[in-house]
């Protein structure tokens, strides 16, 4: 256990952003998902602008790497644009 006020104040941080990060990785997870098993254009261009948005909060916010966020980008969009 910790003996220090700065390491238990610490301790205490980390694990409230840990389920933060978690919940919001999640969340664009599904998102991702709900978007890929789209089969309907119009729906999946409504979308897509919102799932890009949430990638690139979580990429500005270090939740994820940015090149990963860039990655989900570019095949969502390649898909959108597949369907017509």
């Amino acid at each position: 256990m910790a003996n220090h006020k700065s390491a238990i104040k610490r301790i205490r941080q980390s694990a409230a952003r840990r389920l933060r990060n978690r919940y919001y990785a999640k969340t664009m997870r599904n998102a991702v998902r709900r978007l890929r098993a789209t089969t309907e254009p119009a729906e999946a261009r409504e979308l897509l602008p919102k799932v890009q948005k949430m990638l690139d909060k979580l990429a500005k916010r270090n939740t994820i790497h940015r090149n990963k966020a860039a990655n989900i980008k570019s095949s969502l969009a390649k898909h959108v644009n597949s369907l017509g």
